[in-house]
């Protein structure tokens, strides 16, 4: 199926929400993880969200130049294209964007997006984040309220962390004490005065509960999914809506327990974060393949090896097949399992 238009996206994220299931987005950095997330979808039955961050997108670039707009682009022309072969919808994601990369990341890729959309097609990504925990909240809005106009106007969705996600991904690293971790619904109700509940442009919520990228050992942050049902609890109150009116979505999740997801998905999540746990999938396939093909991969004692070993795609078949069975685990955790349209 092609990528999805931005009407379709935003109809995956209403049925997500009133579904009672969250969809897995899932971080890209080369066309064969691209490949294994199709792989894993079309397994799973559910759609689902390709994304790029910064240090991705440079790598799409190549490595030895720094042109993450391009990188990201590359991306996401390679992802709309061999999308088409796959009975799944997905849609494309720029993942965190600080302060820093707005200008040589973003920010360009919505001007390329309103090229296109001037000329009458869609845009190439479907949502953007816009990171700015690592600046003072009132700021974070501004710039927020700054690119939502845009956003809306080419049919794309903003999505904006309030709070800090502990722990580093990409280069975007955040130091400080258990408390930062955990927004607050006041800080959410100032971001609600600013940009609106939709009217101004739709925007997904990134909150923080205690949750930390990468990886680290049960108990050295405690998750609390239930602070997500009391802010949207606050804003309900404080803004006269229905139930749960903010939008979610989870980062930093890896080492979550089946209850803390579930939790987090019954109190609004409707798009959770998987990265550490698919480059592991796919990493731990390789390194096991190599040592037990050592004599075919290497030249040992004279030998020439084996062609058919160290061929890439011998290889690189596995990784993808590895990572894609992560990818269906995360949509059986979050419930998209067997819940495509396509």
């Amino acid at each position: 199926m092609p990528v999805a238009t931005p009407e379709q996206y935003a109809e995956m994220l209403d049925r997500a929400k009133a579904g009672g299931f969250a969809y897995p987005a899932f971080n890209a950095s080369s066309s064969q993880s691209i490949n294994a997330i199709l792989q894993g979808l079309t397994e799973a039955g559910s759609d689902g969200i390709i994304q790029v961050t910064t240090g991705g997108a440079d790598y799409f670039a190549g490595h030895t130049v720094k042109a993450r707009a391009t990188g990201a682009l590359a991306f996401a022309r390679f992802a709309t294209e061999v999308a088409k072969s796959y009975p799944v919808t997905i849609a494309l994601h720029t993942d965190h964007c600080p302060k820093p990369a707005l200008e040589d990341f973003v920010l360009p890729l919505i001007a390329e997006s309103e090229k296109v959309v001037a000329d009458g097609g869609n845009p190439i990504f479907q949502s953007h984040m816009w990171d700015g925990s690592a600046v003072p909240l009132d700021e974070n809005i501004e710039i927020a309220k700054e690119l939502l106009p845009r956003m809306k106007a080419i049919r794309a969705i903003l999505e904006v962390e309030i709070g800090v996600v502990g722990g580093e991904e990409d280069g975007v690293q955040h130091e400080g004490s258990n408390e930062a971790l955990y927004t607050t619904t006041a800080d959410v109700a100032k971001a609600v005065e600013a940009l609106g509940l939709g009217e101004q442009g739709r925007w997904i919520a990134a909150l923080t509960f205690g949750n930390v990228h990468g990886v680290y050992k049960p108990g050295n942050v405690k998750l609390r999914p239930e602070l997500l049902g009391e802010i949207q609890e606050g804003i309900a109150s404080q803004f006269g809506t229905g139930a749960k009116p903010l939008d979610l979505v989870f980062h930093g999740g890896s080492g979550s327990t089946d209850e803390e997801i579930a939790l987090a998905v019954r109190n609004g999540v409707v798009k959770m974060n998987i990265d550490t746990d698919t480059q592991y999938a796919f990493t731990r396939s390789v390194a096991g393949y190599m040592f037990q093909n050592y004599d075919g991969v290497l030249k040992v004692d004279g030998e020439v090896g084996n062609k058919k070993a160290y061929d890439p795609r011998a290889w690189g078949k596995v990784a993808e097949s590895a990572m894609a069975a992560r990818v269906v685990q995360a949509t059986q955790q979050l419930g998209s399992h067997g819940q495509s349209k396509s």
